[in-house]
């Protein structure tokens, strides 16, 4: 059996790190086992899904490498979503109902005085012709419910092992409204269908509703998928991570200057007990990922693990993964040569343009000690330059003035760069150029 999983969201507001993960994780599962990826928008609703909203969904997981197989927009499916309603009303498993919400709640609070469960006591089923005529002309629309029967309901989780629950302790649950608008629970067992999912990973605030889905699928015949539930991921002061809780949005976090990488490279471990390491392609994640890993327990993002690791990657990156994007910005000296000596002092990519105004352009230096200085510029050795110039000009200059090498260098560099710490001198002296040095030496 192929492996088909999907990844589900409410395009109601932007894509954030908790999104995120269980899409890469949903990705990772298909990818591992030579399986499909399908992206479903649950866009029922238009009011809560602007096309703005979707695009930029899109754009996120493409710029994180989530490629998908297949793509489905629920609200160019609603005749299908309609036959399935149909079909479980006539097979009597749909019923209506007229209560108000004012009404649901009153019912619920007397039966909780009561010392019985808050759950809905199926009033609509007992309703005769007439009343459901006196209903509609008071105005009032049916919402319906899908008919649960009693028993319990078990399924072995990916992630939090064998799982059980009483479908006797829940509310037979809506699936229309009254403005004859679906809620997911139905499109999304219809979906599950017709597409062939064989696996469902979502977040752990989801791991009741198999109660109720379970018996949806059975009831439209079809094989429910395997079911897992990872623990949802939490800030470091244990609130959950969302789009009220942020900046953890995907575009906010790409535009303080987040590798995609280095994104993915945290959130696969985020809940599994292992330390993240910065990683240059999803290949070798896939290579370690095993959903078996992921515990139960909210795992927490750390920034600065996240910070940390952006500049662990931008250290490794190959002149091959960044030539176009140095190249795009007009960066026209921005060679290999010029890559190795800079990557390793990035923290985001942007501040290449620092150190390329340092390389190319003009910079304030700054000289705490002159006649120091003019000695150095005298003793600035000849071009050709290479990797051994700058300890060779150091060992010089402190022969001649006597001064500790530590000293000679934070003076020098501040004289040739106008920063007391960079990339390794050795390495960006001779981009510099002697022209240039002599120059901000006062030559």
């Amino acid at each position: 059996m192929n492996t088909v999983v999907r990844f589900a969201p409410d395009p109601s507001g932007p894509l954030h790190i908790g999104n995120a993960r269980m899409a890469l994780v949903n990705w990772l599962f298909a990818i591992k086992a030579g399986g499909k990826f399908l992206l479903r928008f649950d866009d029922t609703d238009p009011a809560r899904s602007p096309p703005e909203l979707i695009i930029g969904i899109e754009r996120d997981l493409m710029w994180l490498g989530l490629q998908w197989d297949e793509f489905v927009r629920q609200s160019e499916r609603m005749d299908r979503y309609h036959e399935a309603f149909d079909r479980l009303r006539a097979a009597g498993r749909i019923y209506s109902c007229y209560e108000t919400p004012e009404e649901l709640a009153k019912d619920a609070d007397v039966r909780r005085v009561a010392g019985l469960r808050p759950i809905y006591g199926r009033a609509g089923m007992m309703l005769s012709d007439g009343q459901r005529r006196q209903f509609e002309t008071e105005g009032r629309k049916p919402h319906w419910r899908f008919l649960l029967d009693d028993g319990e309901v078990s399924w072995n989780d990916l992630v939090l092992g064998q799982q059980t629950l009483d479908a006797t302790n829940s509310s037979d649950p809506i699936v229309m409204r009254e403005d004859g608008s679906f809620l997911d629970i139905l499109p999304s067992a219809v979906d599950d269908i017709d597409f062939g999912v064989t696996h469902v990973i979502r977040g752990v605030d989801h791991v009741t509703a198999p109660a109720t889905q379970i018996q949806i699928f059975k009831a439209l015949g079809g094989e429910p998928p395997t079911l897992g539930h990872l623990p949802l991921v939490v800030d470091a002061e244990g609130r959950i991570v969302s789009k009220e809780v942020g900046p953890t949005t995907i575009d906010t976090l790409r535009d303080e200057g987040v590798e995609a990488m280095a994104l993915n490279s945290v959130l696969a471990e985020l809940g599994t007990g292992r330390s993240a390491i910065s990683c240059l392609a999803l290949s070798e994640i896939v290579k370690s990922f095993d959903i078996q890993e992921y515990t139960d327990g909210a795992p927490k993002l750390d920034p600065a693990k996240l910070k940390s690791l952006n500049t662990q990657l931008l250290g490794r990156m190959p002149f091959e993964m960044v030539e176009k994007r140095l190249t795009r910005e007009g960066r026209e000296h921005a060679d290999a040569r010029f890559w190795e000596a800079v990557r390793g002092s990035l923290s985001a990519f942007s501040q290449v343009d620092e150190w390329y105004r340092v390389c190319f352009g003009d910079v304030p230096c700054v000289i705490e000690d002159l006649d120091l200085i003019l000695a150095a510029r005298e003793l600035l050795p000849p071009e050709p330059w290479n990797d051994t110039t700058w300890s060779a000009w150091i060992g010089a200059v402190g022969a001649k003035s006597g001064q500790s090498a530590g000293n000679l260098s934070r003076a020098l560099r501040l004289a040739v760069t106008g920063a007391d710490q960079g990339p390794d001198m050795q390495l960006i002296l001779p981009i510099i150029g002697r022209d240039r040095v002599l120059d901000r030496m006062g030559g």
